[in-house]
């Protein structure tokens, strides 16, 4: 049977996120890290690749060295992902203009997986 592995993509801060998730699950560890040297593709000392366990679950971790600025295409999209997800989940914070985002959201579906969306300013 294969294995699927979590990918977690920070961005400098990789490292901090890991020891955060490890101490708080009793049986987790950083499991390995290579970090970027000089002269390479991203910032000195940042996380190239690492992974971690927590429990028995492995994940795998970067610390990108472009920014990236996910977001929604439209006010549209952000309605109707909210409006699905909350179908059979729990709303926790209603769709809205709030003072650090444009639209956002926050629900548990159906599954009990949290999700937080917005549209940025």
């Amino acid at each position: 049977m294969m294995k699927v592995t979590p990918f977690l993509m920070f961005e400098g801060n990789a490292e901090e996120a890991m020891n955060y998730y490890t101490s708080l699950i009793e049986g987790s560890k950083i499991t390995s890290m290579i970090r970027y040297g000089a002269n390479e593709a991203g910032t000195e000392g940042s996380v190239m690749q690492a992974t971690f366990t927590l429990k028995d679950q492995e994940f795998m971790c970067i610390d990108s060295n472009v920014k990236h600025q996910f977001t929604f295409d439209s006010e549209e999209e952000i309605d109707r992902l909210y409006s699905s997800l909350a179908d059979g989940g729990q709303e926790l914070m209603p769709l809205g203009d709030y003072s650090f985002s444009k639209k956002f959201g926050w629900i548990s579906d159906k599954f009990g997986v949290s999700w937080q969306l917005t549209l940025p300013i």
